[in-house]
Formats: C-alpha cells, structure tokens, sequence
C-alpha cells in the first residue's frame, strides 16, 4: 500500500488531554495528516469533535481511539490501595478525594466504534494493543484505513494479524504513553531508528515512526531508513491549536526542569514526562494498574491544572522537548517538511 492520505508525510499525534479538533485540522489543512485524540471521550463527544473538525478542514483526517485495557480487581486491588493511601496527602493539601475505582470501565469503546464507523474518516489509529480484527473489518467497510501503534517486532506481526493497514512505531523517544500492548511489559530503551529495521525485517506494511522528530532532518532520516511518514507530537505542543494548559505549559518551557523519565505514576502505564515533584514524590511507589491510577490521579491534576501547578500535572514530553516553538501548526508542518522541497 502506497502512502497516499497526506501530501506531506507528517502525522500528528493525538495526545488526548490536549490534543484540539482545531490542531487536527490545522495539520491537515497545512497537507499533514491531523489526528484527533479520542481517548479518555464519550461517543458524543468524539462525534462533536469529528463535526468540528469538518467545519474547519475538508482535508483527510483521522481519530486514535485507546483499546481498552483487562484489569484484575481480585488481583489488583490491594496494591491500588497502598498507591493511594500514598497519594493521601498531597490529595488532602490539594484540596480533593480521590474516587472510588471503576473497574468495569471501557473508555466507551464500542460506542466509539460506533461513531467512526458511521463518521467514516480517513484513518483510525489504535494504541495499547492490536485491534480487534471485528472493529477493523467494520471500520474497512466504512472506508477507513486503519493505522496501529507498536512498540517491537512482536507488537507489529500481531497488528499485521489484525488486518492493520499501517504500523506506528513508536520508539522510546516519544513523550507521553509508551503504546505497549501490555501495561505490566517494561518498554524497551530503544528508539525507532533500532527498531525501524527489525520490524521492517518481519512486517511488510508501510511504517510510520514516532518519537524524538522536532526537525526537518529527523524527517528525513526516518524517510531515508524506509519510514512513508513520521508522527510527532511534542513539535506541536506549543502551537496556537493546541489545548495545553497553563501549568503544563510552564512546566513544559521552564528551563530549570530538565530531567525526563518514563513513569507510571500519574496513569499507571509507562510515559514520558518532564520529571517535576510528583514524579520525584510517587514514580517508585507506583503500581501497573491502568487505567485505575489514571482515574485516581485525575482530580489531582485537575486541581493542578486549575490552580496553574506545573507539580501536580502529567508534563508529558518526548527527548526532543526544547526544540518545540510556539506559533501557528501550519508553520510547525513546514519547518518539519523544509528539506522535502
């Protein structure tokens, strides 16, 4: 399968929370490929989203949707107890409770799926596992192609098993959620410039690779390794389309932080982040348990972000976090493709 959604190939990444139908569109009007984040959304809001972005471009687009996670409630909750017995003062200092666990939840999946299928954008992109193989023949059906996001040549052959029509290969580099199928696994260290080859090696689908792309150059490496496009998503961060808040914001741009870690802290899944005192505070007492951490730590980073606290929200960042530049998305996609022409 060629690469034919975007006259440029530039992809932006979804990053649910902040992640706006206004940079989805942005993008794609620029000749990228915008994805708008579905995550942690109803089906009403997603289909709010998808008319939004309509209203704005009519450009391709797509919709990255989380797939939901099996949690062990037998298994998990004494360990999730003693997180957030943890978490207990500084919830009180903030001001907040912390709620009581769902563990039936979805993220609304199915009806979701429903949404898309009858939305019939032009990609639909998957993290946290292969898709399922019913969702995808439906979302075919429909029209859309469908884009899978893999950490290592194991994740790639099981989304090749799926019907996937295209691998994201998200390497280490990448800020927010490692997209590993598994949320006990320990990712891997390795960026996609040493992992583009080994899955290359097993896969024959078209491969786009995330992580660590800021400039025009990293374009061009990853097109020269045999990438068909790349996505980014710090690059975009600073950008007037973007919903990121002001404490996020402050931290992302302090130049007194400058240590990043992976943690499982604020969601319990493996992510890249700007190491701030929540971090420093919970990352060696927190427990694999997604998305239970994520909806206990929640309120906390509500309060964060409300209050303009860079310490108590999730500063996700990629390696690459200093090179990102305020201004229009649009000047982001050309400075990103300025070698390509």
């Amino acid at each position: 399968m060629n690469w034919s959604l975007s006259a440029l190939p530039i992809i932006g990444a979804p990053m649910a929370g902040t992640g706006t139908p206004e940079l989805a569109a942005a993008i794609s009007d620029a000749g990228g490929l915008g994805l708008l984040p579905g995550g942690y959304l109803t089906g009403a809001a997603l289909a709010d989203g998808i008319t939004r972005v309509r209203r704005l471009t009519d450009r391709p687009f797509g919709v990255n949707l989380f797939l939901p996670t099996p949690v062990d409630e037998q298994r998990d909750t004494d360990r999730l107890r003693a997180y957030a017995d943890a978490l207990a003062p500084i919830t009180s200092a903030a001001g907040v409770e912390l709620p009581e666990p769902r563990w039936d939840g979805t993220d609304h999946f199915a009806e979701k799926l429903e949404v898309l299928v009858d939305a019939r954008v032009a990609v639909v992109s998957f993290i946290f596992g292969p898709p399922p193989q019913d969702a995808v023949q439906r979302l075919h059906a429909a029209g859309s192609q469908v884009l899978a996001t893999v950490t290592d040549a194991a994740e790639a052959r099981a989304a090749v098993d799926a019907g996937a029509d295209l691998l994201c290969l998200q390497g280490t580099d990448a800020g927010g959620h490692r997209g590993t199928h598994c949320v006990a696994a320990e990712p891997n260290a390795c960026g996609w410039r040493e992992l583009l080859p080994l899955v290359r090696a097993e896969v024959h689908l078209p491969i786009v690779v995330a992580g660590g792309v800021m400039s025009a150059h990293d374009v061009r490496d990853a097109l020269d390794a045999g990438a068909v496009a790349v996505q980014c998503g710090s690059a975009f961060l600073l950008t007037d389309e973007s919903g990121m808040n002001a404490a996020y914001r402050a931290g992302f741009t302090d130049p007194g932080l400058t240590g990043l870690t992976v943690t499982r802290a604020f969601s319990g899944r493996p992510a890249r982040a700007i190491r701030n005192e929540f971090v420093e505070r919970f990352d060696a007492l927190a427990v694999p348990v997604y998305p239970i951490v994520n909806q206990l730590t929640k309120p906390l980073r509500a309060a964060g972000a409300a209050a303009g606290d860079r310490e108590l929200v999730s500063l996700w960042a990629g390696t690459g976090w200093r090179q990102a530049r305020p201004g229009p998305a649009a000047d982001v996609v050309a400075a990103l493709t300025a070698d390509l022409v």
